[in-house]
């Protein structure tokens, strides 16, 4: 799809836009109008990412610039298939609200989605997955990148499986020299990271009632339950000591540069200052602290040599409050590592500094679900399945705090 497609597909958006607002002026029919009403809201939405789009492109694309738009999800109604069981909508009104109609029942009722609104006709009766309306993966999408604690801090990518994605060890430096001298080369070290492709699912629960709900009513439930799942299972893994071979792989997986791995059986001002003379002066812009509330409020009371807390708790906007150590913001992992005690197991970590721009996610959004009903509950059962994959590609900001082994 060029630019001169994606346009023509917006004038027909706002073609039928027009149409479905002529009739709702004239409409009197209750139900009616809401059903009207609510296809204008996805018109309203969908039109917008279009004209975003089509801003953004230039006239001359080239396929490539294009292909990446359709991976990330950024062209409504349209979907990058994988082999097997992504279905691809057609780009008219029409049929995209259809597929979208016919995935609720799907999800709620277990009625298979029309062949003729599948992609592949030669889809085997026995193949159970059916791919999310592009639409609903697009706010899944938008919302996992601004939901829970940990994920709007990572780098995102949406790579292919099997791409080596550059790394550095060494930041450059500038030298002054004389005139008419040279300078000393500086040969940045180099590596590279290839991701895998994990399968991340989640199985929710949609009750049967929920195949009478508005569509957009349905839609934003199943988007809810899928983000706050996916949400916990993704923070978890990036902050666990996950090794990459079942899951990706986590931040404390990896083996702290030598003098960056500390040690402390009792919490401390020294604890702090010792953990900021750790890490690295080129690495401290965006290294934060990541642990538990019951750890950071065991810093609580505490002062300096000049009697000011090193622990402060600010209250923003909203009211939303805002954590800090010595000055460094503090992120609270919840649930997702363990706090600080007395009886702590040995060599367990409870605390550590990381810049968490260096830890990339890679997704490959081919989003599907599978179904089976519950027959005590009579709920249905939907599984959602996505790609995903992780890694730390610059370890250097990492300063950990464990409980001594010995």
């Amino acid at each position: 799809m060029d630019k001169k497609k994606l346009l023509a597909l917006l004038a027909k958006k706002s073609e039928r836009k027009n149409t479905l607002v002529k009739q709702a002026e004239t409409c009197e029919d209750v139900a009616t109008l809401r059903s009207l009403n609510s296809e204008l809201d996805t018109l309203n939405e969908e039109i917008r990412s279009l004209q975003e789009l089509a801003d953004s492109i230039p006239d001359e694309a080239d396929e490539t610039n294009l292909r990446t738009a359709a991976v990330n999800g950024e062209i409504p109604g349209v979907v990058v298939s994988n082999a097997k069981a992504q279905e691809k909508r057609k780009d008219t009104d029409g049929e995209d609200m259809e597929y979208r109609k016919a995935f609720q029942q799907f999800v709620t009722r277990g009625i298979a989605i029309p062949v003729e609104l599948r992609a592949d006709e030669n889809t085997l009766t026995t193949d159970i997955a059916s791919a999310i309306p592009t639409v609903i993966v697009n706010r899944i999408v938008e919302k996992l990148e601004s939901a829970g604690m940990i994920l709007p801090l990572i780098t995102r990518t949406a790579l292919a499986s099997g791409v080596a994605y550059p790394t550095s060890s060494v930041k450059p430096v500038a030298t002054w020299v004389l005139e008419g001298a040279s300078s000393d080369r500086q040969k940045k070290t180099t590596g590279t990271i290839t991701f895998g492709k994990f399968k991340l699912r989640c199985e929710i629960s949609m009750s049967a009632e929920s195949s009478a709900m508005a569509i957009s009513a349905f839609e934003a439930a199943f988007e809810r339950q899928v983000v706050e799942a996916m949400t916990k299972k993704l923070e978890s893994t990036i902050i666990s000591t996950a090794d990459g071979t079942t899951s990706p792989r986590g931040i404390l997986a990896e083996t702290p540069n030598e003098g960056q791995a500390l040690t402390a059986s009792e919490l401390s001002y020294k604890l702090l200052t010792d953990a900021e003379a750790a890490l690295p002066q080129a690495y401290e812009n965006g290294a934060v602290w990541c642990m538990t509330k019951k750890t950071f409020m065991g810093f609580i009371g505490m002062v300096d040599s000049a009697k000011q807390p090193i622990a402060r708790i600010n209250y923003g906007i909203g009211g939303v409050p805002e954590r800090t150590l010595l000055g460094r913001t503090v992120i609270l992992c919840g649930d997702y590592m363990d706090s600080f005690s007395t009886t702590l197991g040995a060599g367990k970590i409870f605390a550590f500094l990381f810049n968490f721009k260096d830890y990339v996610l890679n997704t490959v959004y081919d989003m599907g679900v599978q179904r089976k009903q519950d027959w005590d509950t009579e709920d249905m059962l939907t599984k959602a399945v996505m790609s995903v994959d992780g890694k730390v590609v610059d370890k250097n900001s990492l300063v950990t705090i464990a409980i001594p082994t010995v």
